[in-house]
């Protein structure tokens, strides 16, 4: 079945193409017969009971520095699409939300991946919330002395932006550290959002786990190691992947995890663990597609248009 695929993500003259999940998902889907169109957030618009983009017809290729071909501008009512992928980046800002709340009136009509009401509701740090016993002990404040007592209580301590993303603001404060005052004013003087602080996981030098799941069930995961003298291991800041099995522990947590998201529309979910602690759920622009096909020989995009596909029919 061909299907119209609409993509609003960020500009795509700038990716990786060796890591971006949303080129794969392009990729994938531009082999399997599907019509592309692209366009950014800021074209997005509602007028009149219309959900319109100004985008392009997209193709792809798998050639860096000429990996895309746009067509002429057109204006998209995005009701007759098939299907349209939210992939822009965090932050997890009121502009993001808003994108949510005009996909929200295609939908389902328009199949919206992920859907959009559950990507605003669940935050990738505040779903995992929902299941305390598989999360390490977690504050979310921006009362500092409220802070204060969560690190006193448990020594070593992570904290960052509640709603930031690629490791940007991430701070390890060891239980002397006298840095969580200064920390705080300049989080404080940067936006009116609380901060979150988690237990330090000492196991994150060995790795945080990306484990991806399509429509609800695990189809593997990459390890990624921080660089040396790096508490984070996201990619984006030296954070290198590796292979990596999929442990007991791991599939507990996508079984307990995995029917919630599945009836609740979320196709594409990556999440974090470390240790076995699950850290986050990451619903809004997924990656590690392109990393797990090369580890482990499996066409992960595939899997994610064939859940669609079964959808849309």
């Amino acid at each position: 079945m061909a299907l119209k695929v609409a993509i609003q993500m960020d500009p795509i003259d700038a990716i990786d193409i060796n890591a971006d999940s949303s080129f794969r998902i392009a990729e994938e889907a531009q082999a399997r017969g599907h019509e592309l169109f692209f366009y950014t957030p800021d074209m997005l618009a509602y007028r009149e009971g219309r959900v319109t983009a100004k985008g392009w017809p997209l193709t792809v290729r798998r050639e860096q520095g000429n990996h895309f071909d746009l067509g002429s501008q057109a204006e998209a009512d995005l009701a007759d699409w098939d299907v349209v992928w939210l992939r822009q980046d965090p932050p997890f800002d009121m502009g993001y939300i808003t994108t949510t709340h005009l996909l929200d009136r295609i939908h389902p009509g328009t199949l919206v991946v992920n859907d959009p009401t559950w990507v605003r509701n669940w935050p990738e740090k505040l779903k995992v919330l929902d299941y305390p016993d598989l999360t390490p002990p977690t504050a979310i404040a921006r009362d500092l002395e409220t802070l204060k007592a969560f690190r006193a209580d448990h020594g070593d301590v992570i904290l960052k932006p509640l709603y930031g993303n690629g490791g940007a603001g991430v701070f390890k404060l060891g239980a002397g550290d006298s840095n969580l005052n200064s920390l705080h004013e300049l989080f404080s003087g940067i936006n009116r959002e609380p901060l979150i602080m988690q237990k330090f996981l000492p196991d994150v030098t060995k790795g945080d786990k990306r484990v991806i799941l399509v429509d609800g069930a695990p189809v593997g995961g990459i390890n990624r190691v921080p660089a040396k003298g790096e508490t984070r291991s996201n990619m984006h800041v030296g954070g290198r992947a590796e292979k990596t099995e999929l442990t007991e522990r791991d599939l507990e947590i996508c079984a307990r995890i995995g029917k919630d998201l599945k009836d609740h529309g979320q196709v594409f979910v990556g999440i974090d663990v470390i240790g076995g602690w699950l850290t986050e759920i990451n619903v809004t622009s997924p990656t590690g597609i392109q990393e797990l096909e090369r580890f482990d020989g499996v066409n992960i995009a595939a899997k994610i248009w064939e859940a669609i596909e079964a959808k849309r029919a």
